[in-house]
């Protein structure tokens, strides 16, 4: 496998691009080497799935799209960033008991610590931001084959 790879998709901020995302992400990550049907593609589905979804309602309308870049590094960092054009970062709201929603951010950051990553949040040069998760690869390794 190479040293890094990269792969990336811009979607429109609709709801139905939510889907499209993850699945994107699915298929990049498997053809990597990370099994679809794995513990941690399914916490990577539900990583993606909070992030796009955040770009999609909270920015209000204001970006007309949003980005996810993919990386890897040496088989050892998946990087995995959603970029909009809003300016105003995530916050935690307050997730009273009726709240259907607000517990985005609390899931993102759960699940990447609990994987052992960590999250952040950057402003870009355009003056929206990029909300990005990094977790240890944990792909099987390859077996080498005995010719």
């Amino acid at each position: 496998m190479a040293d890094h790879q990269e792969a990336s998709v811009t979607l429109p901020s609709d709801p139905a691009s939510v889907s499209a995302a993850r699945t994107y992400v699915t298929d990049v990550l498997a053809e990597w080497g990370l099994p679809a049907d794995s513990e941690t593609a399914d916490t990577v589905r539900l990583i993606v799935s909070e992030l796009t979804t955040n770009a999609v309602q909270h920015t209000f309308g204001l970006s007309p799209t949003f980005t996810v870049d993919i990386e890897l590094d040496r088989d050892e960092q998946l990087r995995i960033g959603v970029t909009d054009s809003h300016p105003r970062f995530p916050k935690r709201l307050p997730a009273a008991v009726q709240q259907d929603n607000g517990r985005g951010m609390v899931i993102i950051r759960w699940l990447t610590a609990e994987s052992g990553g960590k999250l952040t949040v950057r402003p870009t040069s355009e003056g929206g931001k990029t909300v990005s998760i990094m977790l240890p690869w944990t792909a099987p390794a390859q077996p080498v084959r005995a010719e």
